[in-house]
């Protein structure tokens, strides 16, 4: 059997790894083993924290809307849980996400909003 020189494989496999690992700190951009472990350790943390993100940002959006529906000046204010339980009730689909900026931006159109689910 013929020799197999894998100079070139191995390189190109430890540089991919060093790329990705170039930004990192210490032994961890320089050393081969720890640069693995470490590229395994961030490529896991990034796919946990995708998830994480949305569920962050959609307790911030119930906050903002729970923030707004509870100070409301003249009006009868109530919790987050019974507007978005009228809002389905009135069919009026609107994401938290929407709610939550039209909440910040235009309190006058939230209002009305909150005023259409009350009156019907």
């Amino acid at each position: 059997m013929t020799r197999v020189k894998r100079g070139y494989t191995a390189r190109r496999r430890r540089k991919g790894i060093r790329l990705f690992a170039s930004t990192f700190i210490g032994a961890h951009s320089r050393l081969t083993r720890t640069s693995t472990q470490q590229r395994m350790r961030a490529l896991v943390s990034s796919h946990r924290d995708r998830s994480r993100k949305k569920r962050d940002f959609r307790r911030l959006w119930i906050t903002r809307i729970n923030a707004v529906t509870r100070t409301r000046e003249n009006r009868v204010s109530y919790s987050y849980s019974r507007f978005i339980h009228n809002l389905y009730k009135k069919q009026l689909l609107l994401n938290r996400k929407i709610l939550a900026q039209i909440a910040l931006s235009n309190k006058i159109c939230f209002d009305t909003i909150s005023n259409k689910i009350i009156n019907q």
